[in-house]
């Protein structure tokens, strides 16, 4: 059986108002790579992060659109994660953007700082812990 190669590309997130989200997402730092329509109606973004491979794919799916679903306050996804040389400088920019902290940690072994996406999704910011 021949070796596959499986390599992450992207993840899909379904968000509540395109333009609302591409804002958020683009105050961290993230830049429209692709948009389009879907053939049912539905919208999607790519967005890139300078220096990574991976991409984000927003996607919007209007009521009455087949996939539309409510959507719960980020209790369906997770997080995002990115790692950041300095978490310290990060969050102080955050808070610069007036973007919610909803969790700080800094332990011997980790220094993490989370936000919240326009619909409520947790986004992590993980670096190294100072000395």
């Amino acid at each position: 059986m021949p070796t596959v190669k499986v390599e992450f590309v992207y993840a899909g997130l379904r968000v509540r108002d395109l333009a609302r989200s591409l804002r958020f997402y683009r105050s961290i730092g993230f830049r429209v790579a692709r948009r389009g329509t879907m053939g049912h109606g539905g919208r999607w973004v790519h967005l890139s992060f300078p220096g990574a491979a991976q991409r984000l794919e927003l996607n919007f799916y209007p009521p009455g659109n087949p996939y539309y679903e409510p959507i719960r306050q980020g209790t369906e996804f997770d997080h995002l994660g990115f790692r950041v040389s300095n978490v310290e400088a990060w969050e102080a920019q955050l808070r610069r953007r007036r973007l919610p902290i909803v969790a700080r940690i800094r332990e011997a072994h980790e220094n993490l700082v989370y936000t919240r996406d326009p619909d409520g999704n947790w986004v992590e910011f993980f670096g190294p812990v100072p000395k």
